[in-house]
C-alpha cells in the first residue's frame, strides 16, 4: 500500500510494560503473585496464613493439593481449600479493578520486594523486563496544531506530520478554514490558493488586473524607478494616459486632467499647479532672491511668461542661441526679439479638463543679453521652480558674460542650480559648501515659504531624482561632474574656473 501524507493505524497501539509469549510469561507472573500473597494478605485473605498457589494458566487462581498435618477429618480440609480458592479468586478479581489497592501492614517491604524483582539480574534472559514500564497518556495521541486541544475519535486532518479539526486548519490571510482539496503552503503556514495569489502575484497598478504571463510562461511587467508603479507592458502603447508632470500612468479607477495641448496631469500635482503669469510671479522673485543670497544678483529685469506649449514651441523655433535636447522642453532662456503669447488668465476645471484659457501676445524687445524667461504652464509648483532656477542660470551666464561653453558645461551647471533650489525646499537642513568663497559664507540659504504637504515633497523628490539620473550626456552627464566639482571646490570657484577655462575643475 502507498504511503500518503495522513498517518493510518491499522491495528491500535499497545502502551505499557512488554508482555512476552505465554511460555515466557507465565513463570514471571506467577512469580509476582506470589510475592504479593508472602507479604501478607488483605482482610478477606486465606485462613492460617496459608497462601495460595498458580497453576498453569494465570487467568485461573486456585490451590494446588495439601497434604494434611494433622488428624482432621477429609470433609473439613476440603472445605478449607474450598474457601481458600474462594478467597484467591476474589482477591485475584480485586487486583484487576483500575485504582485498587490492598492494604497491609508490610506494604513498604512488598514494595521494596517488587522493586527488586524488576530491577534485578538475577532474572533469566528470556523472562528479564525489557524496559520499565511509562504511562500510557491518550491525550497526546493527535492534538490538534490550530486549538492545541485533544481530536479525540473525531474527524481530522493530517498535513507535514500535523493534525488540525476541520475548523482549526485555516488560511493564514483571511482566517477561514480551508476546504479545498488543494492550498498553497509557505513556510509554516497554510493558504488557500487564491488568497496565497493575491499575496504573490503582482497586479497592474493600471488596469488592476493580475499581471499577465509572456510567451515563455514568465510573469513580465514594467516599474517605475522612482513610485514603484508595477503595470502591464501593454500600457505603454494603448490610450492610457501619463501625467506630464511626475510620469506616473493614470489608473482606470482615477481620472486625470487634461490640459487641452495633449498633456495631462494627475490630481496630486494638480493641487500645487501654477495656471498662469501672475500665479507665478511670487515663485519667481523668491527663486531670484535665492540666487541674491549667494551673491549671483541678477540686476536686469527679465520678464517672465508662463506660455502654451505651441508657443514656448514657436519660440524655441524662432530662437538662434541656446541649446534645447530635451525630448520635452518646459523652459525657455530667450536671447532674441519675439512676440509670445502667454496666459493672461488662470483656466477654469470643466470636468476632467481645463476650460476658458484666455492669453495675451506680448511683444519682447531686446534690451540685454536676456529677453525674456518663458515656462509651460500648468506643472506643479516645485517643477515650476525646478525650471526657473535653471533658465535663470542661463540667464546669469549671459549676464556676466560666459562665453562658448560647451553643452555639458552649460547645461550641467544650470542643472545644478536648479537640483540646489529643490534640495533647499525639500531638506529640512541646509547645505554647506566645501570652500570659503562662496556666497553668504558658504552656504546655502533655505527658506522656507511654508509648511508644504508630504505629497509635494515628495514630489521634489521626485524631481531631484530625475536631475540626478538624466541619461542624457548634457544634462545627466553634466550635471553629475558638475555636482562633483561643486561638492569638492564649492560653488563660487566652480564658477571662476568655468569663466577661465570653460570646464569644470578636476
Amino acid at each position: 500500500m502507498s504511503s500518503s501524507n495522513i498517518n493510518h493505524f491499522s491495528q491500535p497501539c499497545i502502551y505499557g510494560q512488554f508482555v512476552s509469549s505465554y511460555a515466557e510469561r507465565k513463570p514471571k507472573v506467577m512469580k509476582w503473585l506470589t510475592k504479593i500473597f508472602k507479604g501478607g494478605s488483605c482482610n478477606r485473605g486465606s485462613q492460617r496464613g496459608r497462601q495460595p498457589q498458580f497453576l498453569e494458566d494465570e487467568n485461573m487462581v486456585s490451590r494446588a493439593p495439601v497434604r494434611s498435618l494433622d488428624d482432621r477429618s477429609r470433609a473439613s480440609t476440603e472445605k478449607e481449600e474450598l474457601d481458600q480458592n474462594a478467597t484467591a479468586l476474589s482477591l485475584a478479581e480485586d487486583l484487576k479493578r483500575p485504582g485498587y489497592k490492598c492494604r497491609t501492614d508490610n506494604d513498604e517491604d512488598l514494595g521494596s520486594s517488587l522493586n527488586h524483582d524488576l530491577t534485578s539480574s538475577s532474572y533469566p534472559p528470556p523472562y528479564a523486563p525489557l524496559y520499565a514500564p511509562w504511562e500510557y497518556n491518550p491525550r497526546s495521541y493527535r492534538i490538534c496544531s490550530g486549538c492545541h486541544g485533544d481530536i479525540g475519535s473525531g474527524n481530522y486532518l493530517g498535513c507535514m506530520g500535523t493534525f488540525f479539526h476541520p475548523d482549526c486548519f485555516l488560511c493564514r490571510a483571511c482566517g477561514y478554514p480551508i476546504t479545498e482539496y488543494e492550498f498553497s503552503l509557505s513556510g509554516n503556514n497554510y493558504y488557500h490558493k487564491s488568497c496565497f495569489r493575491e499575496m504573490t502575484h503582482p497586479k497592474c497598478e493600471v488596469c488592476h488586473q493580475f499581471i499577465p504571463t509572456n510567451a515563455t510562461g514568465l510573469i513580465e511587467y514594467r516599474c517605475h524607478p522612482f513610485w514603484s508603479q508595477k503595470y502591464c507592458p501593454s500600457h505603454e502603447n494603448d490610450v492610457t494616459k501619463r501625467c506630464c508632470s511626475c510620469e506616473r500612468l493614470e489608473p482606470w479607477n482615477a481620472r486625470y486632467i487634461s490640459l487641452g495641448d495633449s498633456r495631462s496631469l494627475c490630481l496630486e500635482c494638480m493641487e500645487s499647479a501654477i495656471m498662469d503669469t501672475g500665479d507665478c510671479q511670487p515663485l519667481y522673485h523668491s527663486i531670484r532672491d535665492y540666487y541674491e543670497g549667494m551673491n549671483m544678483k541678477i540686476d536686469q529685469q527679465v520678464p517672465m511668461l508662463l506660455v502654451e506649449r505651441q508657443a514656448l514651441n514657436e519660440a524655441i523655433e524662432g530662437e538662434k542661441h541656446g541649446f534645447h535636447h530635451m525630448p520635452e522642453t518646459r523652459g525657455l532662456c530667450l536671447s532674441e526679439e519675439q512676440t509670445v503669447t502667454s496666459i493672461l488668465k488662470r483656466p477654469r476645471m470643466g470636468g476632467r479638463e481645463v476650460v476658458g484659457i484666455r492669453t495675451h501676445p506680448q511683444k519682447l524687445t531686446r534690451k540685454c543679453e536676456v529677453t525674456a524667461i518663458l515656462v509651460l504652464f500648468g506643472l506643479p509648483r516645485l517643477l515650476t521652480g525646478a525650471i526657473l532656477a535653471h533658465e535663470l542660470m542661463h540667464a546669469w551666464l549671459r549676464l556676466k558674460g560666459f562665453r562658448n561653453l560647451s553643452l555639458e558645461v552649460e547645461e550641467g551647471i544650470c542643472q545644478m542650480l536648479s537640483y540646489m533650489w529643490l534640495e533647499s525646499e525639500v531638506m529640512p537642513v541646509s547645505r554647506e559648501m566645501p570652500s570659503t568663497s562662496t556666497a553668504s559664507s558658504s552656504s546655502l540659504s533655505l527658506s522656507k515659504k511654508g509648511v508644504k504637504s508630504g505629497v509635494e515633497n515628495k514630489l521634489g523628490e521626485f524631481f531631484m531624482h530625475q536631475i540626478a539620473h538624466d541619461t542624457s550626456p548634457a544634462y545627466g552627464g553634466g550635471f553629475r561632474a558638475a555636482n562633483e566639482a561643486v561638492n569638492k571646490y564649492g560653488l563660487r570657484r566652480t564658477l571662476d574656473h568655468i569663466y577661465l577655462t570653460g570646464s569644470f575643475p578636476l
